[in-house]
């Protein structure tokens, strides 16, 4: 748990499909209190999120080539409620995604907290949790 600094500045995730992606990342992350995303204005088709000076973009991979999932990599979301985890898995389940996953209360070994996982529709591995 990181306190006082955030250590990231933004998360970039590649799509296939933007509008859908688009579809799905408004709808899972509105549920954890993140407004829709923006294109970026100048049309290379980014939608950017942003919360607290952090951001989230999807887009479709610069080097042309199809965008694919990182074997091994996940990405988290913060909740701020044991709700919030549910509402965001149901959101996820409701708009494609795989569950991997379901929300549930487990021990990471330095503290607890409700999780659950879903990989959305290029296969990205999500997590978000609220820590009890």
């Amino acid at each position: 748990i990181i306190e006082g600094n955030d250590m990231f500045t933004h998360v970039v995730l590649g799509a296939n499909n933007i509008p859908e992606a688009k579809i799905f990342y408004d709808a899972v992350l509105d549920t954890i209190g993140v407004n829709a995303g923006m294109v970026k204005p100048n049309g290379d088709g980014r939608v950017i999120y942003s919360a607290n000076g952090q951001f989230f973009v999807i887009t479709n991979p610069v080097n042309g080539k199809e965008a694919t999932f990182g074997n091994g990599s996940t990405i988290g979301f913060k909740a701020e409620s044991e709700a919030q985890v549910d509402e965001f898995y149901q959101a996820a389940m409701e708009k494609g995604a795989v569950s991997e996953t379901a929300p549930v209360k487990k021990n990471n070994g330095s503290f607890d907290l409700y999780v659950a996982h879903v990989r959305d529709l290029t296969g990205n591995k999500l997590c978000v949790s609220f820590i009890l």
